[in-house]
């Protein structure tokens, strides 16, 4: 019943988002993985500010998804909702990306697609036009030097993730994993330049604010020694209250540097975590930028255009040393 009604709510989102233009206006649809999620929400700032510029075009960039992030089924089948519906191209930032290339190969859809945010498994990239978003192996590679300048000699970690099949999170945690070990290829971290993923780690919080705050909390407890914990995605910080009361048990910690945390996103709320010292480093995407160029890359591949693949949008890195980036947000 919960799954129903949830999906009932963003399918009714779909209609009101475009109602207003749907006569006139042909569909430029971006899928995220939840609406509840606030890192998506920048995606969306970046749509709307599309359609703010771009009052007289043809075209209109209405933003949806699921109502919780932990839907993953019913993020499939808003994206098979849209195509069957109609839409001029549509980007999705698939949650589960097996099952997502899957419905999309079924479908095979005569719009174009594109992935933001998140993109296919590569065996499943044929499906999509372009790749528009962050290089998260680089991500994963910024997080592992950030944790490197503060622990030189390695130490124990435990990474936390998001869903399983979140192709975004695993590059991320590829990339912190071969940069931190100094080979590719590294499935778990096991003593390689001093750096060994402590039992019970990963953790997955299915890009839940709450079981990743519980999880962090639960992890300080049953590992007083740990010297790293590594938020390759920023959900804990998504919710202030939860993530300070759970850094307050270890505050001591962090000041000294005995504990360290390096935590993914920018986003207000975590950099004012950053400056109230309870991260040391924050890794950066830039998610409305995604939704601000979604719109015209799109209008590239309906005119047949030719469009580079992947598209990375950059990031951004604030740590102690350089605090200039997480000053300003």
């Amino acid at each position: 019943m919960k799954h129903k009604l949830l999906y009932a709510l963003a399918s009714a989102m779909i209609l009101v988002t475009g109602a207003s233009h749907a006569q006139d206006k042909k569909t430029l649809a971006i899928v995220v993985k939840g609406l509840d999620n606030p890192f998506f929400e920048q995606i969306n700032l970046g749509c709307q500010e599309w359609m703010k510029n771009n009052p007289d075009s043809e075209y209109e960039c209405i933003y949806t998804g699921p109502a919780s992030s932990t839907d993953e089924a019913g993020e499939v089948q808003i994206v098979d909702d849209l195509l069957t519906r109609g839409v001029a191209a549509i980007a999705i930032s698939p949650s589960n990306a097996p099952a997502m290339a899957n419905r999309i190969r079924q479908i095979a859809p005569d719009v174009p697609v594109m992935t933001i945010d998140a993109d296919f498994l590569e065996q499943d990239r044929d499906l999509r036009a372009t790749y528009l978003g962050t290089d998260n192996y680089l991500m994963g590679v910024k997080m592992a030097e950030q944790a490197a300048m503060l622990k030189p000699d390695g130490g124990s970690v435990c990474l936390q993730l998001g869903n399983v099949a979140a192709d975004n999170i695993n590059a991320r945690a590829q990339g912190f994993r071969d940069t931190a070990g100094g080979e590719k290829g590294i499935d778990r971290l096991d003593g390689q330049n001093g750096w060994t993923e402590i039992e019970g780690c990963p953790v997955f919080t299915n890009d839940q604010a709450d079981l990743a705050n519980q999880q962090m909390a639960d992890t300080f407890t049953a590992n007083p020694d740990l010297d790293a914990f590594i938020l390759i995605g920023g959900w804990a910080q998504f919710a202030p209250q939860a993530y300070a009361q759970v850094t307050d048990q270890v505050m001591d910690k962090l000041k000294s540097k005995e504990l360290i945390i390096i935590a993914g996103d920018t986003l207000p709320p975590q950099t004012q975590a950053f400056r109230d010292g309870r991260s040391h480093s924050q890794v950066g995407q830039r998610p409305f930028e995604m939704g601000l160029r979604g719109p015209d890359v799109m209008i590239q591949l309906i005119n047949g255009e030719q469009v580079d693949d992947p598209l990375y949008t950059g990031l951004d890195v604030c740590n102690l040393e350089d605090a200039g980036f997480c000053a300003d947000n």
